[in-house]
């Protein structure tokens, strides 16, 4: 566990230098922003572009695999659901936590850390936990904020929802990477090289990135934040792990590497859609705040027990 811890603190180093500058006012929350836009539209596009344009869909999509994550993911979701219905919150509160319960920072985090840590063959897996985050919860979270205001479900939630999916870079990047490999298309060399030293930013970006953007959130509500870091970082990878190695048992190293990436702490962008919403920022950042910095521990923890040899 000591050798992995080390292989992390850089990870979380950068997060640290990150969360300096934005406390210091050096980064403002303006440039925080159009860094994050930077990562998320160009330079961790490229890289998973990149990465899928190389893979075959078989590298993505194990049917094992999926059923296992999505069990342990949607086991977590509904504690967290249940735990929020006895509190007596409504729909939308709860939604809200359960997605801080279940979904983690995969994409900023998980790509460039687990990919480095673990092996370029985690990227597979790794994608395949970022496109169930993102095409089911995601989806699920807007449709219970949604009908839950409304009153009723419609046609206009499954387009809002659906045109979601199509904006999203991540998404776009993995399918287009994934048919421009179906059809074995080759990739010039100037453009793999544009790719490459692109798709390179998105691991320093990103975790600068999350941590600037820690910098400006509150650490409101502890209670709630330790509740639910405790079902992100504690609960999540237990029910995946018997998700994926007992329910529906998968690859050994495919499995260890899902655990690790249901390891990470809160989303980034359960925040940003609990503002667009208005249904407890201040809840969700205490949660994404706290999570990261037991994360720094408990990630190297659980890879260091689940990495094959």
């Amino acid at each position: 566990m000591v050798e992995i811890f080390f292989k992390t603190v850089p990870f979380f180093a950068l997060i640290g230098l990150g969360y300096w500058a934005g406390y210091t006012r050096f980064f403002t929350e303006e440039a925080t922003a159009y860094l994050t836009k930077f990562v998320f539209y160009f330079a961790l596009t490229a890289m998973l572009f990149r990465f899928s344009a190389n893979l075959s869909l078989e590298d993505v999509w194990d049917p094992n695999l999926v059923a296992g994550y999505l069990a342990g993911t949607m086991a977590v979701y509904l504690i967290a659901t249940l735990v929020g219905y006895l509190r007596k919150l409504d729909v939308a509160t709860t939604a809200v936590e359960a997605q801080c319960a279940a979904i983690g920072n995969v994409g900023f985090l998980g790509v460039p850390m687990l990919t480095l840590l673990m092996g370029e063959a985690a990227i597979g897996p790794v994608m395949m936990a970022l496109a169930v985050d993102l095409i089911v919860f995601s989806s699920l979270i807007v449709i219970l904020i949604t009908g839950s205001r409304d009153g009723r479900l419609n046609f206009g939630i499954f387009r809002t929802v659906g045109l979601g999916l199509i904006k999203n870079p991540m998404i776009v990047a993995i399918v287009v990477g994934l048919m421009w490999s179906f059809f074995d298309l080759p990739i010039p060399a100037p453009a793999n090289e544009f790719l490459a030293i692109l798709g390179a930013a998105a691991t320093p970006g990103a975790l600068f990135a999350i941590g600037a953007s820690l910098a400006t959130k509150s650490a409101e509500r502890l209670h709630i934040a330790g509740w639910l870091t405790f079902c992100k970082l504690g609960l999540h990878p237990l029910f995946v792990a018997i998700g994926v190695l007992y329910l529906f048992p998968a690859d050994p190293y495919f499995a260890a590497v899902i655990i690790a990436a249901a390891a990470l702490p809160v989303a980034g962008n359960v925040y940003i859609l609990a503002q667009h919403y208005g249904v407890a920022p201040h809840r969700v950042s205490a949660a994404i705040l706290v999570s990261t910095a037991i994360s720094i521990l408990t990630v190297s923890g659980i890879i260091a027990m689940v990495a094959p040899g």
